[in-house]
């Protein structure tokens, strides 16, 4: 028998009340209270999942904060009780990262759904750079009146005279001396490009090359994975579309639901309107409240929550 005392430490006799007509929390009541929002977040997502029969689990990140090699654990925790053959969404916000991190998120999805499950990944607001690799990795992508994607060119970080570290299109390398190359190509090289060739470091622009090449494959493996299984003729002219720096001429250039349906990619469009767009973007809003900084995250699902900060 146990008694009261005893139930206080004891998890099981919590979550099993006398007559089961009252849900006790394992938590105590204080503990409860002070991670108030955290419990009400996953209400939100066990809601969502009773609606679309789905598992739901969320990765959203503040603007400073990138796709690394360091989300891989807390994604796998949030993925303990999804199983081989589950429709899996993915809630995704970030302003993107590691291509190489962005290639281990994707496989480790695919390995806990398997052949038999479905991916998709819902963007309540920005799933740019790495985050749209993920992104089209999905059998479809949700969007609504705010999603979007963006450009998956690669970038490249330099240092400047003064030592700055800053981050530059890897094509733009490239386009840079391919023009030199153009203009002085029937002339006698000017004194003024002299100092110009030089800063042409010649392991950069291999690194440039294989960057962009890198992130132009990525996108179709994973397009031919799913989304454009059924359409290997788009693959290429898809992912090439998406890593065309030229085109959109910023990274940051925006892809709303309309452009990504345009360029080729599948998407489920949900309008302001629709109760289950509004359910996300409610469970957003709270997720992106919590975010105590630029460069924090927050992974969570019904099973788990993670917060992890700089």
């Amino acid at each position: 028998m146990t008694t009261p005392s005893d139930a206080l430490a004891d998890p099981v006799a919590l979550a099993q009340p006398p007559g089961g007509d009252l849900a006790v929390p394992t938590q105590t009541p204080m503990f409860r209270a002070l991670h108030a929002a955290r419990y009400q977040r996953q209400e939100q997502i066990r809601a969502i999942e009773e609606h679309t029969g789905r598992r739901l689990i969320c990765y959203v990140s503040g603007p400073a904060a990138t796709v690394n090699r360091d989300d891989i654990p807390p994604l796998y925790d949030l993925l303990q009780n999804v199983h081989d053959g589950d429709h899996l969404d993915l809630m995704l916000h970030t302003m993107g990262g590691d291509v190489d991190a962005a290639e281990r998120i994707v496989l480790l999805l695919y390995k806990t759904i398997g052949p038999n499950g479905q991916l998709r990944v819902v963007v309540p607001d920005s799933a740019k750079s790495a985050g749209t690799l993920i992104a089209v990795a999905g059998d479809t992508i949700v969007m609504g009146p705010p999603s979007e994607l963006g450009p998956i060119d690669p970038q490249v970080i330099v240092s400047t005279t003064n030592g700055e570290q800053l981050s530059r299109p890897a094509q733009a390398y490239l386009d840079g001396l391919n023009h030199i190359i153009e203009q002085t190509k029937d002339i006698e090289l000017p004194s003024s490009y002299v100092p110009l060739l030089g800063k042409f470091d010649p392991a950069l622009i291999d690194v440039c090359r294989k960057a962009l090449n890198r992130s132009q494959k990525f996108a179709e493996r994973f397009l031919a994975e799913r989304m454009l299984r059924y359409e290997s003729d788009k693959i290429t002219l898809v992912a090439g579309r998406l890593n065309d720096n030229r085109q959109y001429l910023s990274h940051g250039a925006v892809i709303n639901c309309d452009e990504a349906v345009d360029i080729g990619l599948k998407v489920t469009y949900l309008s302001s309107e629709d109760s289950l767009w509004q359910s996300y973007w409610r469970l957003y809003c709270h997720m992106k409240v919590a975010l105590q900084s630029p460069y924090d995250k927050i992974f969570e699902s019904n099973y788990g929550s993670l917060q992890l900060t700089k």
